[in-house]
């Protein structure tokens, strides 16, 4: 059996990379190991420089696809860490990826863009994109110079405005063994 990918989406500042991580943590308590990958870590790999035109971004997001259509075949559990402003990205996911769930993180824009501006921890995130935008320093920030497109039809929807990390990391933790299963299926921790 293939291993499973989740896609945690939402705007910059929602709150993604936080619960990747935290969901992977309570996920290795249950015994299910899961790789997080991050589109910050392919985007450094792939762009020295990022200029996040809709080509970059073409590209990025199809070797992030690919390095985790390749995982999930090989039994490897995914939780993927990408905000993918257009559907198209997530929705070739799902028609990729055999074992799929799109996981939407729903917070205001405002909110967003107030974390975003007193965020310590960047896990490989540019600093300061709001704020940059604003000042049209940069017309590619999802959600001000570029569209987000909010998932139509995602397997959960988890409000990170309304629930602190630990209570949406939950949810999506929850929903992972209940999607795809506590044990007995590839990607599980060795005893």
């Amino acid at each position: 059996m293939s291993g499973w990918a989740i896609w945690i989406t939402g705007m910059p500042g929602s709150g993604k990379s936080t619960l990747a991580r935290l969901v992977a943590r309570k996920l290795l308590r249950s015994r299910i190991r899961a790789q997080v990958l991050s589109v910050e870590m392919v985007r450094k790999v792939l762009t020295v420089h990022p200029k996040y035109t809709e080509e970059e971004r073409r590209v990025v997001y199809g070797a992030l696809l690919f390095v985790s259509k390749m995982l999930t075949q090989n039994e490897v559990n995914v939780i993927i860490d990408a905000t993918a402003n257009r559907r198209r990205y997530r929705d070739e996911a799902r028609r990729s990826i055999a074992r799929f769930a799109e996981i939407y993180l729903k917070c205001p824009l405002e909110v967003c863009m107030e974390r975003e501006k007193r965020r310590k921890r960047r896990f490989g995130a540019p600093p300061r994109i709001y704020a940059k935008a604003r000042t049209g320093a940069s017309k590619t920030v999802p959600g001000l110079g570029v569209p987000y497109e909010v998932p139509l039809s995602p397997e959960l929807t988890t409000d990170t405005f309304q629930f602190r990390p630990n209570q949406s990391a939950d949810q999506i933790a929850k929903f992972v063994l209940a999607e795809f299963g506590h044990r007995g299926h590839q990607g599980t921790a060795k005893r």
